[in-house]
């Protein structure tokens, strides 16, 4: 594995070293956090004034009107900063250092060599990290000390076959598919730092027949039947026989043929739907829950946070290394009304003791609890660039975008924003490394408008810092508003606004590059080409955001 120069490293040693305690390999298991607001995201200390002109609202496209079982409702933090007390000093550090000594010291030759590594597999296909969690697990990787591993063993091979369907190194499903999904508005388009992908799995008894055999069959009709449940829509479907799997899927009151799974849920009025293959059978036992808006329980989601490439049309790309490995494991059913105590529990929380921060619940191997059912683990680059476990600190800022805030549903964000079923690319069950996001039309509201148009307008840039110049000069004019040439290509095309030039992306690169070199990554881990400006390092108590006119993500 190539290591970095010896020039880059020293303009690293010159950026500073406040991390170095937090790289000792004494320190991944340990509890504690050095940040107590680590579940509050970097980018809820934008500061959204913009002088004479409109406040800035970034805050809605994850402070929202939510959707049952999710009763968080946080729609009024857009409008006010409301911290607990410790969590009004900014600690992310990473946001505000100014890296133009080290993007200098680094050759465009040499990130690209580095992002063209594959730090996830060996050339034979087997997975090291996987190993090393089986077979050599060091002991400051070893949380409980019980001398294994009890976290998730990296196993999606990353080859995917015409339906999405993941393969291992021998060929063997693994379980896992790729979904396409458009970007969520803000921090994920690449073009602010990083491009990614999300794998699904479900439990085997989704993937089985009656008889208790894999059948591909059933599997794809259950993911349907998913993405129909946090969709809360229809979803097209190959042609498949009803009466072979004892569900009426398309509700026309027959079992025949059906080339759509329908949504009809509403067991307050007796309308209801069913798992197929094992699942049903589960199901009818009672072991198999199954309601709107909420994944099956053990379903486990993979997420690859990767760098940026230049593909060979010059035009940036999804890069081979990893900056990141998310995953994610429902383990616990919770009911509607369930959620509801909950937050009604934390409402009556934040009033009664408004300067108490929240807990954070979990370790290195386990992953971190949202108090939602699921839990939260990954891996990230060490500083020579291989994937090691998270730390619970640095695992502990999961807990914030998957908890209790509005736009999230049963804890994620994908599966909402999948590409349809009927009109796209393998209905939509596809990676990145097969087909890119060239192309994709702009995602819609329900009011109809641009998605991506109604952000920039909100925002008045790409990201909530409001620091991409790059999109700010592409997309808006001198006086502030919008380019309608640029919104119509918008409009039949996401990458114009979504995707970097190729000079931004080597330099977003080296950016991040730097963070691993320092490991600093509970200071902050986002790419950052310029010491952040539109940015509290001290939020004032009370301190309103200036937005006067609420906003909705969907």
């Amino acid at each position: 594995m190539r290591a970095i120069s010896l020039a880059a490293f020293a303009a690293v040693l010159t950026i500073g070293n406040a991390a170095a305690t937090e790289s000792q390999p004494q320190n991944l298991g340990r509890l504690y956090l050095s940040n107590p607001a680590a579940v509050t995201p970097p980018q809820c200390y934008t500061k959204t004034q913009n002088g004479s002109g409109p406040a800035s609202n970034p805050c809605y496209v994850c402070h929202t009107e939510s959707s049952a079982p999710n009763f968080t409702n946080d729609v009024d933090l857009q409008l006010a900063y409301s911290f607990a007390a410790p969590a009004r000093s900014n600690r992310w550090n990473n946001l505000f250092k100014d890296r133009s000594d080290y993007l200098a010291a680094v050759s465009d030759r040499e990130i690209l060599e580095y992002v063209r590594e594959d730090n996830y597999r060996a050339a034979d296909g087997s997975i090291p990290l996987a190993e090393k969690l089986t077979e050599k697990l060091p002991a400051h990787w070893d949380g409980n000390h019980n001398g294994r591993w009890d976290g998730y063993v990296p196993d999606a091979g990353f080859k995917f076959d015409s339906a999405g369907f993941d393969r291992d190194q021998n060929g063997s499903l693994t379980g896992w598919r790729a979904l396409a999904y458009t970007p969520f508005p803000g921090t994920f388009f690449p073009t602010n730092g990083s491009t990614d992908d999300v794998l699904i799995r479900l439990p085997a008894i989704y993937r089985n027949d009656e008889q208790g055999h894999y059948s591909d069959s059933v599997y794809r009709v259950n993911l349907a039947i998913v993405e129909a449940l946090i969709k809360r829509e229809n979803v097209a479907i190959d042609a498949v026989d009803e009466k072979a799997l004892n569900v009426d899927l398309d509700k026309d009151g027959a079992l025949a043929t059906a080339s759509q799974v329908t949504y009809d849920w509403a067991p307050l009025e007796k309308r209801f739907m069913h798992y197929v293959g094992a699942a049903r059978l589960a199901q009818q036992r009672g072991d198999a829950p199954l309601s709107a808006g909420s994944y099956p329980l053990g379903t486990e989601f993979l997420h690859s946070v990767r760098y940026l490439d230049i593909g060979a049309d010059g035009n940036a790309a999804m890069a081979a290394r990893l900056k990141e490995l998310r995953y994610a494991r429902k383990v616990r059913w919770v009911t509607y009304f369930q959620h509801r105590e909950l937050v009604a529990a934390e409402v009556k929380e934040a009033h009664d003791f408004p300067d108490r921060l929240e807990a954070v619940v979990g370790d290195i191997e386990r992953g971190i609890g949202n108090r939602r059912g699921w839990r939260y683990s990954g891996f990230i680059e060490d500083r020579h660039g291989a994937l090691r476990p998270q730390s619970y600190e640095e695992l502990a800022s999961c807990a914030g975008c998957h908890g209790a805030i509005g736009a999230n549903v049963d804890g994620g964000f994908a599966m909402t924003r999948k590409l349809d079923a009927a009109a796209n690319f393998q209905r939509g069950w596809y990676h990145w490394s097969q087909k890119a996001l060239a192309g994709q039309p702009e995602p819609r509201r329900q009011d109809g408008r641009g998605e991506y148009a109604h952000y920039l307008q909100q925002v008045g840039n790409a990201d909530e810092y409001r620091s991409n110049d790059e999109v700010r000069a592409r997309f808006f004019n001198g006086d502030g508003t919008l380019k309608t040439a640029m919104l119509e290509r918008l409009a039949a095309d996401i990458n114009v606004l979504i995707m970097p030039s190729p000079r931004r992306a080597l330099d977003l690169d080296k950016a991040y590059r730097a963070v691993v070199a320092e490991q600093s990554y509970r200071e902050g881990r986002d790419a950052v080409l310029a010491p952040r400006q539109n940015l509290y390092r001290e939020v004032p108590e009370g301190q309103q955001t200036g937005v006067t006119q609420l906003s909705s993500y969907r």
